[in-house]
């Protein structure tokens, strides 16, 4: 991994968050409004079958900002990027109207390959121009579909890359990287309470067919798609480890 360095003068202070609109993403805006002096956000169109998570981003900031006013003084610019292109060249059930499906290759139709690598390069300029050294996002390998772009070794080869290319130590840190989705719940608890908890359950977005018509206890959603019943299935084991705590 890179380390920082004397080239990187605001890597301790600003952070740039990769921010989807959506459960991991906000538990990670959480944890990075906690620890950085400034925080940004970004996000971006890639012309999503589920887009009307672009409107739950400003609506999950707003409300982070309303009830946690120490985080708000902290929560700075939010940029939005138009990726259609990445639209175009996918072939995806997350970017046509496609049936969600394990392909023959073991990955889930729902794969967009290059997404995360595209992401992670466009928020590192975005970060380089803003000065922050850190970028914060939500990739994990302990509750995913196998997705390879969302795994540590993979963030590891990307964060040496970008570090090498923009000449300045470039560190992306991943807070839910090890944790499954019933501990992603604790730790929103743990960050900012009940308060954040419900933020995330009425306000984030997850289900990847972009429903918001049905309000379970979970948070809104179809609660068929592979997305509503990894989230489902991890705010009941959270729920059940609550009441026994």
């Amino acid at each position: 991994m890179i380390e920082q360095d004397e080239r990187s003068l605001t890597a301790g202070k600003s952070a740039l968050v990769l921010f989807s609109g959506g459960q991991d993403s906000t538990v990670c805006l959480a944890w990075a409004l906690e620890r950085f002096e400034s925080v940004e956000t970004i996000g971006f169109d890639y012309r999503q079958r589920h887009r009307i998570e672009l409107e739950c981003r400003i609506k999950v900031r707003s409300e982070i900002a309303a009830a946690f006013p120490d985080w708000a003084g902290k929560l700075g610019e939010d940029h939005l990027l138009d990726l259609g292109v990445l639209g175009e060249v996918s072939d995806t059930a997350l970017t046509r109207e496609q049936a969600i499906v394990q392909k023959e290759s073991g990955l889930p139709s729902t794969f967009v390959p290059g997404r995360n690598l595209i992401f992670l390069s466009l928020a590192a300029a975005v970060a380089y121009r803003r000065g922050a050294g850190r970028l914060v996002a939500g990739m994990c390998e302990t509750d995913f579909s196998g997705y390879p772009d969302c795994r540590r070794d993979t963030i590891d080869a990307t964060q040496q890359a970008l570090s090498l290319g923009l000449d300045t130590a470039m560190q992306i840190d991943t807070p839910l990287m090890y944790v499954d989705k019933a501990q992603t719940w604790a730790m929103a608890d743990e960050l900012g309470g009940e308060r954040l908890a419900e933020i995330i359950r009425e306000h984030t977005h997850t289900c990847y067919l972009g429903e918001r018509d049905t309000m379970h206890e979970w948070g809104l959603g179809c609660g068929a798609c592979p997305a509503c019943e990894l989230r489902a299935a991890g705010w009941r084991r959270y729920r059940e480890g609550s009441a026994g705590a």
